[in-house]
């Protein structure tokens, strides 16, 4: 990716990160590529001042740091966090349903997706499958992406559904289940699903014995407008975010102090999980990196007093169709730069003397910025940062790019506030 635009990068993670494992599989080569060493998390570490190392943990969440040639005892850590996962629909177990001769599949949602907008899409398949292995407690894992489309939601006629444009609520377990098929000789009405799965792993059926399956949509991303000013693409929230983290941990850095990104599982569902940022896996790591380097608890608890968290996540771009749902004199516009997110009720972890950190550093570095919070009679939406720093306490900055359609099965965001955010996290390490 040496030679790729930020808008590039971008695009081409979204092309392969359609589940969080291949978020960070592919997360993982552009630092493999870059000279990051990867670690194991249940081994131990021999680190040096002047290399840089990564890890992944559950295969969803991913962490990479890099250490100053002049480290020093006290030195403290810069840290950015953002988040692997996205709103989606994920296959159960058991998953064949036969209506007449339909072959469908049974799914839930994964978060808060605008439903609507995952109907009459292309849809495919990616994620993990887990298989019998000789070592119980070991079972083979294997990467799964059907990389074209093999299901869709097709939308009730208007003919059959006359109120349709006044707003129909879909319900999750009977509106929203796709046709993968039609039952045939060839496609029989038992196991079609299972079977096709594991003709793409290449095993029996029956050597299958669990899965984490994300529905995705295909589309790939573009560049819109007049003067191509938009990228239109699925799972802009929060890969903008990640692609942002991996191009500055591997191109920034200072001589002094440790660089961390923390890229997380399960933002969409509340953090509160093992690879979640509501977890103690960024303490855990963080504390891991002090001690190898030969620092004790005391030194460790010292450096988190000087340390910053950087959380990104995308903000709510002002819509030109809706501008009353915006606060009326903080309003972040596509294209307007990073907005640096405020809440008096701390959904938003930032405080006046961290976003003053970020201010002088956009101010140093000629980025654009903007300020969002949320209306005063309503809330928008919440990030890992308050999460994280209450477990990690280090002060916080919520950070991210505009958005319209958040959530949508397709989003669109300004081009140069993927440049804005990449900037700012490169100074942010660097400086």
């Amino acid at each position: 990716m040496k030679n790729m635009d930020n808008t590039d990068k971008l695009l081409q993670l979204i092309e392969e990160g359609t589940s969080p494992f291949h978020v960070v599989k592919s997360a993982a080569d552009q630092l493999e590529d870059a000279g990051f060493i990867r670690l194991e998390a249940d081994k131990e570490w021999g680190l040096n001042a002047g290399s840089r190392y990564y890890l992944s943990y559950n295969g969803t969440s991913l962490f990479a740091f890099s250490i100053g040639k002049r480290f020093g005892y006290r030195d403290n850590f810069r840290i950015a966090a953002a988040h692997t996962d996205f709103p989606c629909i994920k296959i159960k177990p058991n998953p064949d349903i036969a209506v007449e001769k339909y072959a469908q599949v049974n799914v839930e949602i994964y978060g808060g997706a605008i439903l609507n907008t995952w109907l009459d899409r292309p849809l495919s398949v990616s994620g993990r499958v887990v298989l019998k292995s000789i070592d119980i407690f070991k079972p083979e894992i294997r990467l799964v992406n059907f990389k074209k489309p093999i299901m869709t939601i097709p939308n009730l006629a208007i003919h059959m559904n006359k109120e349709v444009n006044k707003g129909v609520e879909l319900n999750k377990q009977t509106d929203m289940l796709p046709i993968v098929g039609m039952i045939t000789e060839e496609l029989n009405k038992d196991h079609y699903f299972m079977n096709y799965l594991a003709e793409r792993v290449g095993v029996d059926t029956e050597d299958i014995l669990d899965y984490e399956l994300t529905v995705y949509n295909t589309d790939a991303g573009d560049l819109i407008g007049i003067n191509e000013e938009f990228i239109s693409a699925p799972r802009l929230d929060n890969l903008t975010s990640v692609q942002a983290l991996v191009t500055a941990i591997i191109d920034g850095g200072r001589a002094n102090g440790i660089n961390i990104i923390a890229l997380f599982d399960h933002e969409e569902i509340g953090s509160r999980t093992k690879q979640g940022a509501g977890s103690m896996l960024l303490s855990m790591v963080v504390e891991k990196i002090y001690a190898t380097l030969g620092r004790d608890r005391l030194n460790f608890m010292g450096a988190m007093a000087d340390s910053l968290l950087l959380s990104v996540d995308v903000a709510h771009g002002l819509h030109p169709n809706q501008t009353a749902k915006n606060d009326p004199t903080n309003k972040c516009i596509l294209n307007g730069g990073v907005c640096l997110k405020e809440a008096a009720g701390q959904t938003y972890a930032t405080d006046s003397e961290a976003v003053a950190i970020i201010q002088q550093i956009c101010h140093a570095g000629k980025i654009p910025y903007q300020k969002f919070v949320n209306r005063s009679d309503g809330t928008a939406g919440s990030t890992l940062g308050s999460i994280a720093s209450a477990i990690l306490p280090v002060r916080t900055v919520d950070a991210g790019v505009p958005l319209l359609a958040m959530h949508s099965s397709r989003e669109l965001m300004g081009r140069q506030d993927q440049d804005s955010m990449t900037e700012l996290v490169k100074s942010f390490f660097s400086l």
